[in-house]
């Protein structure tokens, strides 16, 4: 029995150290199915570029606006800064309802997404070797990718990999 319970006790504490390693890590369990285009490695089409079913489309003037810069870290990877106007990042508010003006972004290798972005900032591990094509977009708490015109609120930068 006492063996049993030690188990038990070590099962808590080991979980709760791996959450806690995760959290620290800025890993974040999703609330929904990732099978749609949210899984890590996913390939991009034109269909799964539009976000979860179909893109949110804003008047133009009422649109955020994104830029991005990738550069190299002083110690390994790239450093990826995201800077937006009339946007804010609602990481609590993700898989919520719509709320104009907050959301989170989608960031892109290549055409493959890499993952999600809560923030100005994100560390890059590695990049392929070559011309490597950066895409950030901004997309609404329910995951819709915001549009104008039927085009992505998005930025695109190459970033040449020795």
């Amino acid at each position: 029995m006492e063996r049993l319970a030690l188990f038990a006790i070590g099962l808590i504490f080991g979980g709760c150290m791996g959450f806690l390693v995760a959290a620290s890590n800025g890993v974040t369990l999703e609330g929904h199915d990732h099978a749609t285009d949210h899984g890590s490695g996913h390939q991009m089409g034109a269909a799964d570029h539009a976000g979860h079913d179909t893109p949110l489309e804003l008047a133009e003037g009422t649109a955020p606006e994104v830029k991005i810069m990738v550069m190299p870290d002083p110690v390994s990877g790239y450093n990826l800064h995201l800077m937006t106007d009339r946007f804010a990042f609602a990481p609590r508010a993700a898989g919520l309802a719509h709320k104009h003006g907050e959301g989170h972004a989608h960031v892109y290798v290549n055409g493959t997404k890499l993952s999600r972005l809560y923030g100005e900032w994100m560390h890059i591990a590695s990049l392929p070797s070559g011309k490597v094509e950066v895409e950030v977009t901004l997309n609404a708490n329910d995951h819709r990718m915001l549009t104008v015109g039927g085009q992505p609120v998005s930025a695109k930068t190459m970033v040449t990999v020795p």
